[in-house]
């Protein structure tokens, strides 16, 4: 995108794609990525450094689609580690620390093309780290569902099958289950006469 005021100056945006675990955001954090390579823009891509989930320096898809990414401590890092490229890909956005809306807007703002992929809600059901902020000050949201394992519905969060209580806590289906709202309050329920 192109401004006119007396001279040229190039734009960036922030998007943000959101959802339970399992609904495919990092699978489509990937395919944006892959097509912003495929049309010869320069692209970086980074993750938080407490993600070694599946691989410490790539982004795996649960369907085993992969890039490398850079981990990076804080979400300042990434305006003293980038070297100006046309798009960044941020995933695990709700790992990062309260700085990482305006880090994110301050990369628009220089022209960059920010793309950031995270849980929406913890797994109680609650807004996870600087998510809604970002879905808040994001030019483009995209919510994306899993199916819920008990009835079939689209599902809204990321239920933990375990009773550990803290908020982070890394896993695969091991651990989560996607739930729609329905069954999750279900769970809720049962897990409270228990």
């Amino acid at each position: 995108m192109f401004l006119e005021n007396n001279k040229t100056q190039k734009l960036g945006w922030v998007e943000v794609i959101c959802g339970s675990m399992f609904s495919g955001k990092t699978e489509e954090l990937i395919r944006r990525l892959n097509r912003a390579e495929f049309a010869r823009q320069s692209i970086e891509i980074y993750k938080p450094n407490i993600d070694t989930r599946l691989h410490a320096l790539k982004l795996v898809s649960h369907k085993g689609h992969e890039v490398f990414a850079q981990p990076v401590s804080n979400s300042e890092d990434l305006l003293t580690i980038s070297k100006s490229p046309q798009v960044i890909g941020i995933d695990e956005a709700q790992f990062f620390d309260s700085a990482l809306p305006s880090v994110c807007n301050t990369l628009a703002n220089r022209g960059v093309r920010v793309i950031v992929a995270g849980l929406d809600m913890d797994f109680k059901g609650k807004p996870f780290g600087p998510m809604p902020e970002m879905m808040a000050t994001a030019e483009y949201v995209t919510k994306v569902h899993a199916i819920c394992l008990n009835c079939g519905s689209l599902a809204y969060l990321s239920r933990r099958k375990s009773d550990i209580d803290n908020l982070v806590l890394l896993g695969q289906t091991e651990n989560y289950e996607p739930l729609c709202r329905s069954c999750f309050n279900l769970t809720l329920k049962s897990h409270v006469q228990s």
